[in-house]
């Protein structure tokens, strides 16, 4: 009973203080390095667990230390990003008085350099998913801002044209210029339909298996 009251007198203390304003620029980051967290896994995960059962070589074990390894830096990453860039936002504004276009980009910056900056393979994939957003989305805005002019047909066919031309060019010509994940993904589909020995490595399996 009386660690029943004493949950209970916890519960209530811990909902009266998420109720006091005072506290919400440090409690809204708080909550953001949850968030960063849980959204951080839930993407990877799959992810990881697709790639590396389908292009990763090992035993077992070795594959499922790999997916978790990759779960949990890109769950970390994006947590500590959340926390960094939300902290950073409330500063500023508590310090000015008032919240500016120019906090979000500084915070994400700063951010951006100390979570993101490190040259690996969960951030290189971040970093270029993120690159082709903005320039979809500074495109957009490009055209609502009048800098340029709003195309008479839609221009995603001449768009989707170029992206397959030259990322096809590349990996045929200069693979190494490309992320090792894309590499393989291409290997795949376009270099291994080439060769086969009967018809177990032809319609089942994508190499012939070895005893």
């Amino acid at each position: 009973m009386a660690a029943t009251d004493l949950f209970k007198t916890l519960l209530y203390t811990v909902n009266n203080l998420l109720q006091q304003h005072k506290y919400k620029s440090a409690l809204a980051v708080l909550k953001g390095f949850r968030n960063g967290a849980v959204y951080g896994a839930k993407i990877r995960a799959p992810h990881a667990l697709v790639m590396t059962f389908l292009f990763r070589s090992g035993s077992l074990r070795e594959k499922f230390r790999a997916i978790a390894q990759a779960t949990f830096t890109h769950s970390r990453n994006l947590a500590c990003f959340v926390f960094t860039y939300k902290g950073l936002q409330a500063l500023q504004q508590h310090f000015q008085g008032k919240h500016l276009q120019s906090h979000s980009f500084l915070a994400a910056c700063l951010g951006g350099w100390l979570v993101f900056g490190e040259n690996n393979n969960i951030n290189s994939q971040i970093n270029m998913y993120l690159l082709s957003r903005i320039l979809f989305a500074l495109s957009r805005l490009a055209v609502e801002k009048g800098f340029i002019p709003q195309p008479k047909k839609d221009p995603f066919p001449l768009f989707a044209t170029l992206v397959w031309g030259v990322v096809l060019w590349l990996f045929e010509y200069h693979p190494h210029t490309l992320q090792p994940s894309l590499q393989s993904s291409m290997n795949y589909l376009y270099h291994d339909s080439n060769t086969w020995h009967d018809i177990s490595d032809f319609l089942i399996y994508n190499k012939p298996k070895t005893n």
